[in-house]
């Protein structure tokens, strides 16, 4: 079973040791070499990153990349069977990052592995979107209409996504080969068609990267249109993060927008 799992980085970062993680530098195209193999080889699309960002790895993965499993993480995310307790005790996160032994037995239950639910409690995964700082409804919108344009036999499926309180979010998997395949050649036109669409003139770094966060829940839209059965793992942050300055800031998110902030995202 050979499985090559992409850790996505632009900077030079600690990497799992395990011979099946392959560093990735993404948007790499015209950018000095960071000690990594880069997406920009092969049938590439390495120059859109700074829309596409981790999605660039994986198209690059895709188009050029032999393997029977094809996985994607970050370089400070990353799967573990380790439970919260466990991962909180570890002085070295590293030790617990996903081995081989670990993902060859999931494997041989389910063809995709995907993270842990991302639960919103008080709002559906339209709403979080919408009320992120960086995007916009009417790009929303866009990729709704997109979806009905080339594959209308998704929409019920879009829809259904949209009105959860939880998805599999971070464009983080590790799949059967034949399955990505499949998956790739059905979200990559999508994603072009929206890309071409959107008009990111006038938009900052973030607000330009709609496509990229449409990524995180297209395999969501794909898993429920085809009831692919999947199997749920731990994601680990590898660095320190605050979970009550998290849940203020999806408070504030939430129901601090002043109306004038309402009325900019309404008009752009």
């Amino acid at each position: 079973m050979k499985i090559k799992i992409l850790v996505a980085a632009h900077k030079k970062y600690r990497m799992p040791e395990d011979s099946m993680y392959m560093p990735i530098h993404v948007g790499k195209a015209g950018k000095d070499s960071i000690g990594y193999p880069g997406d920009d080889t092969g049938e590439n699309i390495s120059v859109s990153n700074p829309r596409f960002c981790e999605l660039t790895g994986i198209y690059w993965a895709w188009k050029n990349l032999q393997a029977d499993y094809i996985g994607s993480t970050h370089y400070r995310r990353h799967f573990t069977v380790a439970g919260r307790s466990g991962r909180l005790r570890c002085k070295d996160k590293f030790g617990l990052v996903l081995k081989r032994g670990e993902a060859e037995k999931l494997l041989s239950t389910c063809d995709l592995i995907v993270p842990n639910k991302r639960k919103y409690y008080i709002e559906s995964i339209r709403s979080h979107f919408i009320h992120l700082p960086y995007t916009y409804e009417k790009d929303l919108r866009i990729l709704e209409e997109t979806i009905q344009e080339i594959a209308p036999e998704y929409a019920d499926a879009f829809w259904t996504v949209m009105n959860r309180s939880w998805a599999h979010m971070f464009n983080m998997f590790l799949m059967k080969k034949s399955l990505f395949d499949a998956y790739c050649e059905w979200m990559f036109p999508i994603l072009f068609a929206v890309d071409r669409k959107i008009d990111v003139s006038g938009y900052s770094a973030m607000e330009a990267r709609a496509v990229a966060y449409f990524g995180e829940f297209m395999l969501d839209i794909w898993c429920e249109k085809n009831k692919v059965p999947y199997r749920e793992v731990n994601v680990m942050f590898m660095e320190k993060q605050s979970m009550l300055v998290k849940a203020w800031t999806a408070f504030k998110r939430k129901f601090g927008m002043n109306f004038k902030e309402k009325a900019r995202i309404a008009v752009r």
